[in-house]
């Protein structure tokens, strides 16, 4: 098995989190493709970016296609920047029509570009699915300096934040069951603890530690079973 990665993704992958402590987003060392790098032994290319979508993945991907088949597999992990939308906009104009950043018939559009440059390069595409968020501490988030009243009045409840970008994490996990690609399931990681919210930084979308920790455990035992699989 070649023990070697390529991920493209956004914060998440990179390993970015807000320090509350600095009141910043700052790197996380311990984030889970580090520890996957210590524990598993398997040597990753990270070009993940913060704020990254999957039109700006697909540009990525598309600049580094020649290298992508001297690894094993080829990591995806979009659409938490996909689905948000421009808040100030929303903030000003809450009667208006607003889109999100990847509409989503867009969205699955390139995603499904990604997958098949993958495979056409003789890599194994393998896709993530998205963390849930917590959509209290986001609705603070994205509401600060901004008309709160507003925005909520455009979203119609707090809890449509939740719903949208579930959509969108349902459209990955559609995407790779049409496709046929391994799907690594972060989502029901996280749901299945009694309260996720704690594995969340304080503006409700990105993994804390704790959260990086889960995550690398999960992955870990997917790539224990996607092992045994070729093995046998």
């Amino acid at each position: 098995m070649n023990k070697s990665v390529c991920v493209f993704g956004d914060s998440l992958t990179k390993g970015v989190v807000f320090d509350s402590a600095v009141k910043r987003y700052t790197l996380l060392k311990s984030c889970f493709v580090n520890l996957i790098k210590s524990s598993i032994g398997v040597t990753i290319h990270n070009y993940s970016k913060f704020g990254c979508t999957v039109t700006k993945g697909l540009e990525t991907l598309l600049r580094h296609q020649d290298e992508l088949g001297k690894y094993g597999y080829v990591a995806l992990e979009f659409g938490g920047n996909d689905c948000d939308f421009n808040w100030a906009e929303v903030s000003a104009d809450p009667d208006a029509e607003h889109r999100p950043k990847t509409p989503i018939g867009v969205f699955t559009q390139k995603y499904s570009e990604m997958i098949d440059v993958v495979r056409k390069s003789g890599s194994k595409p393998v896709v993530l699915s998205l963390p849930p968020i917590d959509d209290k501490r986001y609705f603070a988030w994205i509401s600060r300096g901004l008309n709160a009243q507003n925005i909520l009045h455009w979203l119609g409840d707090v809890e449509r934040i939740y719903r949208w970008h579930e959509m969108y994490n349902l459209a990955v996990c559609r995407l790779a069951k049409e496709l046929e690609v391994p799907l690594i399931d972060i989502s029901s990681a996280f749901l299945q603890k009694f309260n996720y919210q704690s594995l969340l930084c304080e503006d409700g979308i990105h993994p804390n530690q704790q959260g990086h920790d889960l995550i690398f455990r999960t992955i870990q035992s997917a790539v224990r079973g996607m092992s045994q699989a070729a093995a046998g």
